[in-house]
């Protein structure tokens, strides 16, 4: 993909990037209820210790986005990653996941850990093909969820 501007997630984008990520709720879902994500509402504040980009594509709407927080024990979270459909499959996706995993080197992390629905295959799929490997699977709110966990330095996307 060319004509990519990654930017740091601000006042100025953070609607587009909660629209975003609400869009691919919903194509997963069905439909989603936004009351259940009150973080996205000003994710600036939900996320600001961490680090969440934001990629436009060529025509200047937010096509992808992403966000790694610290956790304890020299770990990281990537969580709340959506890209959107129309650019799917063309790399994005591995790109916004290395960008993340070179975040977490910087900080010191060991170990990056991220979780999705079970039942998006495609998506258990792409992040075992990022060379993160699954832990286990746990009962959700809303199904099984399966976790994942990359050691830093093991394998690149």
């Amino acid at each position: 993909m060319t004509d990519l501007r990654v930017e740091e997630l601000g006042p100025h984008n953070q609607h587009e990037a909660r629209g975003l990520i609400l869009a691919g709720l919903a194509e997963h879902w069905g439909s989603v209820d936004p009351t259940l994500n009150p973080e996205l509402d000003d994710m600036v504040q939900s996320y600001g210790h961490g680090r969440t980009v934001v990629v436009r594509g060529a025509a200047g709407t937010v096509v992808g986005t992403a966000t790694i927080l610290p956790r304890p024990g020299n770990r990281a979270e990537i969580l709340r990653m959506s890209v959107a459909t129309e650019v799917r499959r063309q790399g994005l996706g591995r790109r916004m996941v290395t960008e993340l995993l070179a975040t977490a080197r910087q900080w010191g992390a060991d170990c990056v850990v991220l979780e999705t629905t079970s039942a998006w295959s495609e998506v258990v799929q792409f992040y075992l093909s990022c060379g993160f490997a699954i832990t286990h699977t746990e009962a959700g709110d809303f199904g099984d969820d399966t976790w994942f966990e990359h050691h830093i330095g093991e394998h690149h996307p």
